[in-house]
């Protein structure tokens, strides 16, 4: 995750948010043994996140996160991860917190990244990727939940 800057000026470090995402992204790629593989994260708003959906998979609608695995010819994976924050503030119910729904999407979009998938529909939550999810989750929460 690379954050901008203007010419002449020095690196600046990206938000705290990002950071914290960043690194659930690393731990999950390192816990599923993933050592050549990595993961860039973009946040996009909802009109953005509507557009990628639209031409990524002609799906007119804002959706939470897209991924997208792209094996290198060396064997190692890059993915591109992308959220949208404003479909995570929305998706947090029951007195849940923004942070832990961002942190469930990295891990969701790290997931698809190494290959896993999950059925549309209500098998979803049953699948094993949605298990993996729920676990990888917790332990990045510290065991809460």
């Amino acid at each position: 995750m690379a954050g901008s800057r203007k010419p002449g000026s020095r690196p600046s470090r990206p938000p705290a948010a990002e950071q914290l995402l960043a690194r659930a992204a690393r731990r999950v790629l390192a816990w599923e043994g993933a050592r050549r593989a990595r993961v860039e994260l973009t946040m996009l708003d909802g009109a953005a996140m509507r557009r990628l959906n639209a031409r990524a998979f002609g799906r007119r609608r804002l959706t939470d996160v897209i991924a997208f695995a792209l094996p290198q010819p060396d064997g190692s994976l890059l993915g591109d991860v992308y959220i949208c924050p404003a479909v995570a503030r929305r998706l947090v119910t029951n007195g849940g917190r923004v942070r832990e729904e961002l942190i469930r999407l990295t891990v969701h979009g790290t997931l698809h990244v190494l290959g896993y998938d999950h059925p549309d529909g209500p098998g979803r939550t049953r699948s094993v990727m949605w298990r993996r999810q729920e676990r990888y989750v917790r332990r990045l929460l510290g065991g809460k939940r």
